[in-house]
């Protein structure tokens, strides 16, 4: 069932929590069906334009990130990856962007009752590198990463924990 912001606006009065977890990885390239390169259009500009839609509504703000956003720089001139494309350079500029974006929003949402934060999971076993060239590698580092329940609890910290309600723009992992 596809629920539009819209919809939801008019049906719910607050939206305690939005954490925002779509994740696209090193992947050929291609574009969304709005023009944006896939890892920054669903790493990012989904979640950008969700966020601001629902601003209104959101108590608490979380963009999961990852630590791949070290090695990321915003290419404005080439947003979209169009004149030169490495899908590592662009995965990374993606997560540096959900992190650039949180701490603009907390600064922007100071003084409201509104709270953002980013946050690395760690290195979860998911499905996100099964069609990755690291494919192989998580199969043979897998019992050293952390499983979906383990994953979950730097999200779950953020979304809960009554004493991160004055720490709004920082980054947990």
């Amino acid at each position: 069932m596809e629920l539009s912001s819209d919809k939801f606006s008019v049906e719910e009065t607050k939206l305690n929590i939005l954490i925002n977890n779509a994740g696209f990885m090193v992947c050929l390239y291609e574009k969304t069906g709005d023009g944006f390169e896939m890892q920054i259009g669903v790493n990012h500009m989904g979640h950008f334009l969700l966020t601001h839609l629902l601003i209104d509504l959101i108590k608490r703000s979380i963009n999961v990130s990852s630590l791949a956003h070290f090695w990321g720089t915003i290419n404005l001139d080439d947003i979209n990856s169009e004149k030169g494309y490495d899908k590592k350079n662009a995965y990374s500029q993606s997560k540096l962007a959900n992190i650039l974006f949180t701490s603009s929003l907390a600064k922007s949402l100071q003084g409201s009752a509104v709270t953002a934060y980013s946050l690395h999971p760690g290195i979860v076993q998911t499905d996100l590198h099964l069609n990755t060239p690291q494919a192989s590698i998580m199969k043979m580092i897998s019992p050293f990463t952390k499983t979906s329940v383990q994953g979950a609890q730097t999200t779950i910290y953020c979304a809960v924990a009554p004493e991160l309600e004055t720490e709004s723009g920082r980054y947990y992992r």
